[in-house]
């Protein structure tokens, strides 16, 4: 993703979840799921684990690998049968260890446990109303609100499943949960669908998944999306469901634009041919002579391709990624983000000497690594520098997101396409179109996307009431 001239951070609510019961180990399994999903975030980690009688966890900021170092944090987490765990994408001033999750409350009926990737509309009020009847936070995390009501409800309902289907009433934003308690685990994915979250079948268990690639990286065998809405319950007795449904028809395009692996399938629809199908279609937008045509590794190599295919100009890897260190739209410090850049990607000389090319990437929200990107590859010798997006203009903030910044410091918005392509340094600038990019993530399970930061339309209405706005673009 190409990020920066100005300084807004893009889209973001790409944080991971998984939640695995009735295995052996499950602290190990998740630690294996995260690490899969480790490209949703990297400012925190942690594990919580049930055991039939209580919870235990570990949690902090950093890396995975940084927070389970030794076999010490596995070792107090071993001995149950259920878990979920986080990876966290955060702001730089919210990356604290007691924001990270999961986050784990106590009450009468015995601890909760909550991992969510999203952002509630309404959490404002929420925690008004639950301060004004007594509740303290100490945390500025959406998950604190989320446990804190689910333990209520707990309270008066005693059973979990109805306990979080009271809570989800009240959400509003969206969501992807994995909840855990000593002795169930529960998955939760919002009315439209915004966020991400699949079933997995391990052994006699189950799993739950931001995204298809971390059932792969554990063993599991996919079974089938959660439904928007749709609150999934898993304890000894097995899996059922309770039919509480949303209209759908919101899941994040930027998912398959640039958050998730491409390996990874989600609503029936693969990221790897959703991406190879927005570059044979961002071919035929201002066609141009070139010698070679190249993408921005990792998120945009599959659209390259499918530009190379359609257009019939020559592939080729000419980018070298750094993969040590991490992606930079998610790096939340403008600063590190630009280091980032300097040290993330280099060109093979001898492969741009004198060539004409064509640079595919996913999209550009800041566009500082355009910048550095087309600079270095002239430096280096290339005679022309087309830059070929495989999404439209982002000119709208994500309301679902962490970072829902001014629109006038998104690039697009603030400035048109001759100035960009000035300002990058490219010979032209080409973006995919909307209904092109729409037309390359439908798929049998996906009944619309939300599509609000291209077009400004979003399935739910991004201030707090969060009431339906009609529905994305079909």
């Amino acid at each position: 993703m190409t990020n920066g001239i100005g300084a807004a951070p893009g889209p973001g609510h790409a944080c991971g979840v998984f939640g695995v019961f009735g295995v052996d180990h499950p602290e190990r399994v998740c630690y294996i799921a995260l690490y899969a999903l480790q490209h949703r975030g990297q400012q925190g980690a942690g594990i919580a684990v049930g055991d039939g009688d209580d919870i235990r966890y570990k949690k902090d900021t950093g890396l995975l690998t940084e927070v389970f170092h030794d076999d010490s944090a596995f070792n107090a987490l071993s001995g149950g049968q259920a878990g979920i765990g986080h990876v966290r994408y955060c702001p730089d001033s919210e990356a604290h260890a007691a924001n990270t999750q999961p986050f784990v409350v106590t009450q009468r009926m015995g601890r909760i446990g909550v991992a969510h990737n999203g952002k509630l509309l309404n959490a404002s009020a929420l925690r008004r109303e639950m301060e004004d009847s007594g509740a303290v936070f100490q945390t500025s995390v959406d998950a604190e609100p989320i446990a804190g009501m689910i333990a209520r409800n707990m309270g008066l309902v005693r059973d979990i499943g109805q306990a979080v289907e009271s809570t989800v009433k009240r959400l509003s934003g969206a969501f992807a949960l994995t909840i855990l308690t000593p002795d169930a685990l529960v998955g939760v994915r919002d009315p439209y669908g915004i966020s991400p979250l699949c079933i997995g079948a391990l052994d006699d268990g189950y799993c739950l998944a931001s995204e298809s690639c971390a059932l792969d990286a554990v063993g599991a065998r996919f079974l089938r999306d959660v439904e928007p809405g749709e609150i999934v319950v898993v304890n000894k007795t097995g899996m059922y469901s309770r039919k509480v449904r949303g209209p759908g028809g919101g899941m994040c395009a930027f998912e398959y634009v640039y958050f998730a692996r491409p390996d990874s399938v989600i609503d029936g629809v693969s990221v790897h041919r959703a991406r190879m199908d927005a570059g044979r279609a961002l071919a035929s937008v201002l066609p141009v002579d070139a010698d070679l045509v190249t993408g921005v590794p990792d998120s945009a190599i599959p659209a390259a391709l499918g530009y190379a295919e359609a257009s019939g100009i020559p592939f080729g890897a000419v980018l070298c990624k750094n993969r040590y260190i991490g992606r930079a739209l998610i790096e939340p410090d403008q600063t590190v983000r630009s280091m980032n850049v300097s040290i993330k990607l280099n060109a093979l000389r001898a492969s741009v000497q004198g060539k004409r090319i064509v640079l595919v990437d996913d999209s550009i929200v800041r566009g500082n690594t355009s910048v550095y990107i087309t600079g270095m590859l002239k430096r280096m010798g290339a005679r022309e520098v087309h830059m070929r997006i495989s999404s439209p203009p982002v000119v709208h903030f994500c309301p679902y997101g962490i970072d829902a910044h001014n629109e006038a410091h998104l690039v697009c918005r603030a400035h048109d396409c001759e100035y960009i392509k000035r300002t990058i340094g490219a010979d032209s600038l080409a973006f995919i179109g909307l209904d092109a990019l729409e037309e390359s993530i439908r798929g049998p399970g996906c009944s619309g996307n939300c599509l609000g930061c291209f077009s400004g339309r979003y399935p739910v209405d991004p201030s707090p009431r969060g009431t339906s706005t009609g529905g994305t673009r079909t």
